[in-house]
Formats: C-alpha cells, structure tokens, sequence
C-alpha cells in the first residue's frame, strides 16, 4: 500500500508539471514590489512559473511595455498604470474586458539617507522643498508627467525649477537620490519605499496629490490567456491586499 502511494504520489506530480505553464509577465515599477512579494506564493499554489520583465508604462525606452509590445515580445500579462493600460486597451493591442484593478499608488518624497527632511505637509512646505534643493529629481512615468505637466505649475514655480529639476528616464527616482545625484525627488511611493539609502520625507499633500491606478491585463494573442487569468485574480483577492498595501500601495480589494 505504501509503495503505491508513492507511486501515485509521483505520477500526480509528473502529470502536474506536465501541464505547468510558464506565464509571461511584465510588470512596471510601481506594482514590482507587491508583485515579487505574492510571486513565490502563487507560483507554489498555481504550479505555474511566472517569467517576469520589468518595465515602465511609458516613455520611449526600450523597456517600456510599449514598446515591448511593438517588438512582439511573448508576453502573457502586462500590469502597468490604469490609464495607460487604457490606451493599449483601446489599441487593440490588450483582450477586450481583461483589465483587473489591483491598487491605487499615491506619490512621495524623499531625500537622501541622513539628510534634513523638509516638511512637505502642506503645499506651501512642498513648494520651499522644491525651491530650496539643489536638483530634483521625477520620472517619466505617470508621476513625473504630473509633476512636469501640471505640479510645479500648480506651485507656481515651474520657471524657478528650468535646469535644476530633471526628468529620469528607466532609473528610480530613489537610486538618483541615494547615488547623490539629486538631493530631492518625488515618484510613486511604491517605488520608493524598496530602494536603499533614502528617506522618505511624507506624500504630496492632499490638495496636490495624484493617486495612479495599477492595473493588469491580458495581452491580446496570448499563449497562455487563461493561466494570465487566474495571475491576476490571485493578485486581486481581498487576502492578498495586506501583502499589496505594505509596499505602499492603497490596495483595491482592501477598499471593497
């Protein structure tokens, strides 16, 4: 009898490898964390095996989820920011009615390890942080867009900050500021709270602040749609929200 547990035991365990599939997936920087967090986890419930790229949303890098799908890159899932996941939706380049929201990222700011930590609660306070550096730092995903199209123009100093506030294409905002590149920088929280060597100072004030929404999808022709599928549900359950929301971001099923 025990012999034949065995066996079957083995048999079972062959035929489940058999049918594991590896699931193509590129992830941006804002969802990386949490998504690394829960991978381990689902890998070793699903028997899948998750094969993962990182990458903005955004941008022209070579990198960005774009262009990663202009290359025909086999790619299984994309989660990326809401909006533009939207876009590529709306491209035809995503399956129609795929798109699962998994958690809303607000924007922080931080300096370098040790440094004074300008108290940015309140906009005016956020203003003199920006004003009194040196260089600045910001994406060129969605939170540095807001920060150059529409946040030092709400701070009303969008000319005081030409040639000491940069745009950083690929790298983190916080790896500049640790490296001493910029001595203050904003970006995703998320995105932040794993680099070493910063501090972060708070988040934007509520009047300012913009929250992203993450999402992911299922990239239309994909080898393995269904497998995709059941990824993103796992990410979405309401008993992963605790690992999403200590990364930093406002989990969606938490808030349901």
């Amino acid at each position: 009898m025990h012999r034949n547990t065995i066996i079957a035991a083995l048999a079972f365990a062959v035929a489940g490898a058999a049918h594991a599939t590896d699931v193509h997936v590129v992830s941006s920087g804002g969802f990386a964390q949490a998504y690394k967090d829960l991978s381990g986890q689902y890998e070793r419930t699903s028997g899948d095996r998750l094969v993962s790229e990182w990458g903005p949303s955004m941008g022209a890098t070579k990198n960005a989820i774009p262009a990663r799908l202009d290359r025909g890159e086999p790619i299984d899932v994309v989660i990326m920011v809401g909006d533009a996941l939207d876009k590529l939706m709306a491209e035809g380049r995503l399956e129609p009615g795929s798109k699962v929201v998994l958690a809303n990222s607000p924007i922080a700011c931080a300096v370098r390890h040790g440094a004074a930590r300008p108290d940015i609660h309140t906009v005016e306070g956020l203003r003199q942080a920006f004003l009194r550096a040196s260089r600045v730092a910001y994406s060129d995903s969605a939170s540095g867009e807001y920060i150059r199209r529409e946040l030092l123009n709400k701070l009303g100093i969008q000319q005081q900050m030409q040639g000491k506030a940069a745009q950083i294409p690929a790298t983190p905002v916080g790896e500049i500021i640790a490296h001493g590149e910029a001595d203050f920088g904003c970006q995703q929280r998320s995105e932040l709270k794993p680099v070493q060597g910063i501090d972060i100072v708070g988040l934007l004030p509520a009047e300012v602040q913009l929250k992203t929404q993450f999402a992911g999808a299922i990239v239309r022709g994909a080898s393995h749609a269904d497998a995709g599928r059941a990824l993103l549900r796992f990410l979405a359950a309401p008993a992963n929200a605790p690992a999403i929301e200590a990364t930093g971001l406002e989990p969606v099923a938490a808030t349901h």
